[in-house]
């Protein structure tokens, strides 16, 4: 079953969609608590996905027992609001609200809560997970490393010439302020990635040619320096940033969901440990 909602921040609405697993309970409302995944979008996307990429995740992740949540980012989708409005650190701030809502309501276990994060997304995620220990797990699809240099490149120097110059760009319809990039540049994913406790799994596809490949290679790297956690790196052989090839996708979902039921397998065995 889905359901659609609408969360509260400041003075802006979010609106998203909840996707709950099959199982007997209050109008499809599952009785017991449930492994929560969060995805988050990436730079001016929405909480469909370029080419269905998260509700086609949501629905195949809600069938093998997971409460799914996705949400479009205020100024996308159907949000509210001024998108790059606080810039990242708005966004950041957003995802929080999201667990907010969700860690308020009986369905939800506050110990399997896990983000999954898209391109720019992603950063948000890691970001989220370095300040908000309710996160338990991590998922990072094609993640943003370096948001001011990656977004400046995807959208052009003329573009970040122009919001500087003029007090905003416009960029497919969106209006970017220099508020905007100044946020990108305080944040250093890569940087906060020792503040993360839990278990990571790093996806990317070698045909990415928005978000550089070797981001991910770095990233499990680094993600192997802390003392707690593990961290994998899957790769999903020529696929672009968006996956938007069938094969892509299905390859991208088997590998998430498999390291997703590991997870949950390992938890089950140390939970029935006595000694």
């Amino acid at each position: 079953m889905e359901h659609t909602i609408t969360i509260p921040y400041k003075n802006d609405e979010l609106r998203a969609t909840i996707h709950y697993p099959n199982r007997e309970g209050r109008g499809g409302i599952p009785l017991e608590r449930c492994a929560t995944v969060v995805l988050c979008h990436g730079f001016v996307g929405n909480r469909i996905g370029v080419d269905r990429l998260f509700v086609n995740a949501a629905r195949q992740f809600s069938r093998a027992g997971y409460v799914v949540v996705r949400f479009d980012y205020a100024g996308c989708g159907e949000s509210t609001g001024d998108y790059g409005a606080g810039g990242l650190t708005a966004m950041i701030e957003q995802t929080r609200t999201v667990l907010d809502y969700l860690l308020d309501v009986d369905y939800v276990d506050p110990n399997r809560l896990i983000l999954i994060g898209h391109s720019l997304g992603g950063a948000a995620a890691l970001l989220t997970a370095a300040q908000d220990k309710r996160v338990k797990s991590l998922v990072l699809w094609s993640a943003v490393a370096h948001p001011f240099n990656d977004i400046v490149r995807i959208v052009g120097q003329s573009t970040f010439d122009e919001s500087v110059q003029k007090g905003a760009a416009d960029y497919l319809g969106y209006s970017l302020q220099p508020e905007f990039f100044e946020s990108l540049k305080t944040h250093q994913p890569l940087a906060q990635v020792r503040k993360f406790a839990g278990d990571v799994l790093v996806v990317h596809g070698t045909s990415d040619d928005t978000i550089p490949p070797d981001y991910s290679s770095i990233y499990q790297k680094v993600f192997w320096m802390r003392t707690e956690g593990q961290c994998d790196l899957e790769w999903i052989f020529q696929a672009n940033h968006t996956y938007s090839d069938g094969n892509s996708k299905a390859e991208l979902y088997a590998k998430t969901m498999q390291w997703l039921e590991d997870r949950e397998r390992q938890k089950q065995e140390w939970g029935n440990w006595e000694i």
